[in-house]
Parts: structure tokens; sequence; C-alpha cells
């Protein structure tokens, strides 16, 4: 399923519908899933989600409990396991090469949220392995400020932290999630000190969740 289509038709489809219902039981009854605070996410527009990163899980434990579709980016060779092929096309997931500038993923995110979909970022980068936050890369800070989408920051905790991918979905974990206010960016412009200074303000945002500030 391609990212041009509108929000609404693709979150109607019967394939997005029975892959949310199998996600929900999935997360909540299999990997005992806890919200610790609710999703904000709009009901209708463009939004970027950001959340730390622990697992491979991240994105279907996140999905479970978002009404709306996240359309996420996320790093090609998760994207290119077979198995999950294609439920990753089916959910308009982005392929991200890590590790140098992928401008043609940059663009599909751009294009993602001009379409009114929101968009799933993991601003570290990669997978943490402690509790201690990674940096934050300025990706969705640029995005956010050059389109004037709304923020939402979100932060997962659970036992999968630091697992092989495989082993994550197969074996029941416990996790929770946590999503905090919505966060505007239009006072910055896309001057590199104001990107940094943005790209700070959302790592604060999910470092408070964390420590339930």
């Amino acid at each position: 399923m391609r990212n041009n289509h509108s929000p609404e038709l693709v979150e109607r489809s019967p394939v997005i519908r029975m892959l949310q219902a199998a996600d929900l039981c999935y997360a909540r009854i299999f990997h005992r899933l806890e919200v610790r605070s609710p999703c904000r996410l709009p009901r209708r527009g463009p939004a970027i989600l950001v959340c730390n990163h622990i697992s491979g899980l991240d994105p279907v434990l996140i999905q479970s409990v978002c009404p709306r579709l996240i359309v996420w980016i996320m790093a090609r060779e998760y994207y290119e396991q077979p198995v999950l092929r294609w439920i990753f096309e089916q959910v308009m997931a982005i392929p991200i090469d890590r590790g140098r500038r992928d401008m043609s993923a940059m663009r599909s995110a751009m294009r993602t949220l001009a379409n009114g979909h929101v968009l799933g970022v993991f601003p570290e980068g990669r997978i943490e392995t402690t509790r201690a936050l990674l940096p934050f890369q300025t990706g969705p800070a640029t995005m956010a400020i050059k389109t004037g989408v709304p923020v939402y920051p979100a932060h997962i905790e659970g036992t999968q932290r630091g697992r092989p991918m495989l082993k994550a979905y197969l074996k029941p974990q416990r996790a929770s999630v946590s999503f905090g206010p919505r966060i505007d960016l239009n006072r910055f412009c896309d001057s590199r000190n104001d990107v940094e200074t943005a790209t700070n303000v959302l790592q604060k945002a999910v470092r408070d969740l964390m420590t339930g500030i």
C-alpha cells in the first residue's frame, strides 16, 4: 500500500483493520502491555510520534494502543526480514539505510506528512541497551519545523530491552508505554542552532516520560 493514499482510506481498509485487531490481541494479551498514560495523537491530520527505542518489538506494541495508523521509519535490515516484509509494506513503513544520509527515506517521510499521516520515528537511530537515552538525531525536529506538524512524545520500557528481534517477538514480554502532550516547534526556524535546540526539547519530553515527571 502506498503512502499517497489518504489516511482515512488506508485506516478503513480491511487489511489494516485485520492487522490492528491482531496487533491488539498480540500486544495486550501475549505481551501484557500496560498503558501508563494514553495515546494523545490527533484523530485527523499529520503528526510526528517520537519514542525511545529498546527492541524491534517497539513499533508493534506502540501501534497496538494507537487508533491512528503509524507510518514508521525503520532500519532497512529489519524491513527486509522475509517473514515480516509483507506486513511492513501494508503499513507503509519507510526503510532507511542507517549510517548514511538517506535522502530517499527523508523524502518519503515528508510525503507521508504532506498526505496527512502519522509518522513514527525513533530519534536515537538505534536500539538502546541501557536506560540512558542516546542523543537524538535532528531529523524529527527538522521535519516538524519545515512542515509545522506537531510532535507527540512517547516512552516505552519492558523486558524486551536488548533482546534479539526473533526472541522479542516470539517469547512473551512485559512492557509499558507512556504518551506525552503535543509539542509545537513553530517558534523555531531551520537554522542549525534552532534545530539542535528543538531536538533537545523533544529529547527532554521523552526523558520526562521516562522519569515520570
